[in-house]
């Protein structure tokens, strides 16, 4: 047996819970707890010896929530509400997208989001021009 996997063997059982899948809420939990305190070990330091357990804690995570827990589908339209409110913008403080009648006919659907809306809101808001299609 080689020393890489003799050492293996001898620290599973304490390795092992950071490197499952979690099956169920109280798993991904204890998971999400382990992974806030590796965080805060590791910090921004991606060169840090464990920023690789790091990144499969929220892979594994990622995966849980995407199977468990779907985001519910939304329009360009409803994303663009959600975002208005969560920033407490109004119709007006959005002239990169256009005039305030323009963003009223969009917001009511007389008007459908282009291309030139989107890249506009895309970059305002920092998300992905996808949100809106």
């Amino acid at each position: 047996m080689s020393a890489l996997i003799k050492q293996a063997c001898e620290h599973w059982r304490y390795v092992a819970p950071l490197l499952r899948k979690p099956a169920n809420e109280e798993d991904y939990d204890a998971l999400v707890e382990a992974l806030d305190e590796l965080l805060a070990i590791v910090g921004d330091d991606e060169d840090h010896p464990l920023a690789s357990l790091a990144s499969h804690m929220g892979d594994m995570l990622l995966a849980y929530d995407e199977a468990h827990r779907p985001l519910p589908k939304a329009s360009g339209v409803e994303v663009l509400r959600y975002l208005m409110q969560e920033h407490g913008l109004t119709q007006a403080d959005l002239p990169e997208v256009g005039v305030q009648s323009v963003i009223s006919e969009i917001l009511s659907g007389k008007r459908q989001l282009n291309v030139r809306h989107i890249r506009a809101l895309s970059e305002r808001f920092g998300v992905s021009a996808d949100v809106f299609f």
